[in-house]
C-alpha cells in the first residue's frame, strides 16, 4: 500500500516542557490508523501538530512531516490552507466551540464546498442537503437554516463530520468523532466513514477512546502514554496479545454490558415526574406565526428514589437532556409536575427554589461551554459553594477543591490554571467536582463520561458508585452509551421522540428488551472483536 502521511519523531513542547516526546508513525491510503489513549496523554495535540494548527505558543519540531508531496512543517501558511480541508479535514472533539454560533448549518458546510470546488449555488445547496442526509440529520431543508445552538450535542457533531466530508479528503483524522452520539447513528456515521473510504481511498485516523470501536473499524492501532507511543500493532495483535501493561489496563478498565448491580433495598421517593412537556412552537413567516409546535418532551413520567440510579437512554435529540434541564427550572416547562424532596417545584417562591439549587446539581454534557473561560479551576469549582453556602476563606476553599480534584482524579496543579489548558476529558472532570462541591442530593449527569477514556471512565463511575453509598446520592444518568448504564443503573427508561417507550430495571431492559426501538439500540452496540 502507498503510505499517504508519514511523521518521525514529532515533538511539541511549552516553555522547553515535552507534551509529544517523538513519536513516529505512518498511515497508508485507504486504511483506518486509531490512536487511543487516556484524556491528556496527547492524542489531539498530535493530530493539531501534523496540521499545524498547535498552539502558538507551543514549539513544533519533527525529522519528517509529509503528506505525500507535501512537506507540511516548510510549506507556507498560505499554500498549507488550501491541504487543510481538501487534502486533510479533521473532526474536532468539541463541536459546539468549533462550528460558528451566528452562521446556519447550511452556510457551514457551503463555506467548505466554495473554498475547495468550483460548483455553482444550486450545485452547492444540492450538497449540502446530501451531505446532511448522509450524517442522519432530519428534516434536512429546515434544519440547514438553523443555528448550531439549537440542535442537540449529537446533532452538532454530525454537522462536523458533514463540514469534513465535504471536502471530500485524502486523510480525515476524526477526534472523537462519535463521542456524542447514540449508538444507532455511531452505527450509521462509521458505515458512511467505512464505505467513503472504499469509494475514495480515503484514509482514516481516528482517535478515540472506545475500544469496543477502534476493534470494529481499524487497521491498526496505536496507544499513546504521557506523550509517548508505548504500543503500536495491527488491530487483532493488539487486542489478543497486548505487549505493554498499559494497554492491558485499557483493556481491564472496559465497562461490560453483561455486569449486574448489586440490588439496593427500597427507598422513599425523592423525585417524582408526572405528565412533562417541554413544547418548542414552530414559527413561520413575517410576522412569526406560529404553524406547529416541536414536542421535545411529551407526556414523561417517572420517579427516582434516594440513593439509586435512573438511566435514560435514547438517540441523539429524543429529548434527553432538554428534560434533565427543564427539571431543575434551567429551560421551561409546557406542563407536568415535578416533586423533589416532597415539595412541588411549580409552587415555590423563587427564593424557596434557589434554597433548593444546593440539592439539586448538573453535570452539562459538553464541559468547555459549562465553564467561564476567565476564571480560575479553583474559582469555577467553588463558585457554586459561594453562590449557595456563603464565601469560604482561601484556605478552605483551597482544600475543599483540592479534595475534590483528588475525588475526580487531578491533582492540585489544576487549582490556578484556566479551562482552555485541560484536555475535554479533563475538562469535564472539573465539573464533575464543581457539582459534587455543594453535596447535592440528587445530580442529573448529561453524558458525564461520554469525554473520558476507559481508564479515567472506570474511576468516575466507581467515584458516582461510592459517593452514592456513602452519602445516598441519587443520579439521574442520561447516557448513550448501554456498557455504562450496565456498570451505573438500577433502573433504565429508554426515550423516543420525547417520549419514554419502555421502562424497568437494568437487566431487564438490557437483556430481554420489548420494544423493537430498545432492540435496535442494542444491536447497534459495538462490542469488543479480537481475533486470536
Amino acid at each position: 500500500m502507498q503510505v499517504l502521511l508519514q511523521v518521525e519523531n514529532l515533538q511539541l513542547a511549552f516553555n522547553q516542557q515535552a507534551v509529544i516526546k517523538g513519536i513516529s508513525f505512518s498511515i497508508q491510503r485507504g486504511e483506518t490508523f486509531a490512536l487511543v489513549g487516556e484524556s491528556g496523554s496527547g492524542k489531539s495535540l498530535a493530530a493539531l501538530s501534523v496540521l499545524r494548527l498547535h498552539p502558538t505558543q507551543a514549539q513544533l519540531q519533527a525529522d519528517v512531516l509529509q503528506l505525500e508531496e507535501v512537506d507540511i512543517l516548510r510549506t507556507p501558511e498560505s499554500k498549507l490552507s488550501h491541504v487543510r480541508g481538501r487534502r486533510i479535514a479533521m473532526i474536532f472533539q468539541d463541536p459546539m466551540s468549533s462550528l460558528n454560533p451566528v452562521m446556519t448549518l447550511g452556510a457551514q458546510i457551503e463555506e467548505m464546498l466554495q473554498l475547495h470546488f468550483s460548483l455553482t449555488k444550486s450545485q452547492r445547496s444540492k450538497r449540502v442537503l446530501e451531505l446532511l442526509e448522509q450524517v442522519g440529520i432530519p428534516e434536512p431543508k429546515r434544519r440547514r437554516n438553523e443555528y448550531p445552538h439549537q440542535l442537540s450535542g449529537g446533532q452538532r457533531q454530525r454537522i462536523m463530520i458533514a463540514i469534513a466530508l465535504a471536502g471530500e479528503p485524502d486523510l480525515l483524522i476524526a477526534d472523537e468523532p462519535t463521542t456524542a452520539l447514540d449508538v444507532t447513528i455511531q452505527a450509521q456515521i462509521l458505515a458512511l466513514l467505512k464505505n467513503i473510504q472504499k469509494q475514495n481511498g480515503m484514509a482514516l485516523w481516528l482517535i478515540s477512546h472506545d475500544l469496543a470501536l477502534v476493534s470494529t473499524m481499524a487497521d491498526r492501532v496505536a496507544v499513546m502514554q504521557s506523550g509517548k507511543l508505548v504500543e503500536v500493532a495491527e488491530k487483532n495483535q493488539l487486542f489478543s496479545h497486548p505487549q505493554h501493561d498499559y494497554t492491558k489496563k485499557l483493556l481491564a478498565a472496559l465497562p461490560d454490558i453483561h455486569h449486574q448491580i448489586e440490588l439496593k433495598p427500597s427507598a422513599p421517593i425523592l423525585l417524582k415526574v408526572a405528565n412533562f412537556k417541554v413544547h418548542y412552537p414552530i414559527k413561520k413567516g413575517l410576522f412569526k406565526r406560529v404553524i406547529g409546535s416541536v414536542k421535545a418532551v411529551d407526556g414523561v413520567n417517572f420517579t427516582l428514589a434516594e440513593g439509586q440510579t435512573l438511566a435514560i437512554v435514547g438517540e441523539s435529540g429524543c429529548g434527553k437532556t432538554t428534560l434533565g434541564k427543564a427539571l431543575l427550572n434551567l429551560i421551561a416547562k409546557t406542563a407536568g409536575q415535578v416533586h423533589f424532596c416532597g415539595l412541588d417545584l411549580a409552587e415555590l417562591s423563587a427564593k424557596s427554589l434557589r434554597e433548593q439549587r444546593s440539592a439539586m446539581q448538573i453535570i452539562f454534557q459538553d464541559p468547555t461551554a459549562a465553564m467561564n473561560p476567565r476564571m480560575l479551576v479553583i474559582d469555577i469549582i467553588s463558585e457554586g459553594v459561594h453562590a449557595l453556602q456563603g464565601k469560604l476563606d482561601i484556605t478552605d476553599k483551597v482544600a475543599l477543591v483540592s479534595d475534590l480534584l483528588q475525588q475526580v482524579g487531578l491533582d492540585n496543579s489544576a487549582l490556578y490554571r484556566y479551562p482552555h489548558e485541560f484536555s475535554g476529558g479533563q475538562r469535564q472532570r472539573i465539573c464533575i467536582a464543581r457539582a459534587l462541591a455543594v453535596k447535592p442530593k440528587l445530580i442529573i449527569c448529561d453524558e458525564p463520561t461520554s469525554a473520558l477514556d476507559v481508564s479515567v471512565q472506570k474511576r468516575i463511575i466507581e467515584l458516582l458508585k461510592h459517593l452514592q453509598k456513602t452519602q445516598g446520592i441519587s443520579y439521574l444518568f442520561i447516557t448513550h452509551d448501554l456498557a455504562v448504564v450496565a456498570e451505573i443503573a438500577d433502573e433504565v427508561a429508554v426515550m423516543y421522540a420525547g417520549e419514554i417507550i419502555e421502562q424497568g430495571s437494568t437487566h431487564q431492559v438490557l437483556h430481554h428488551p420489548q420494544q423493537a426501538y430498545t432492540q435496535k439500540l442494542l444491536s447497534a452496540l459495538p462490542v469488543l472483536q479480537i481475533r486470536k
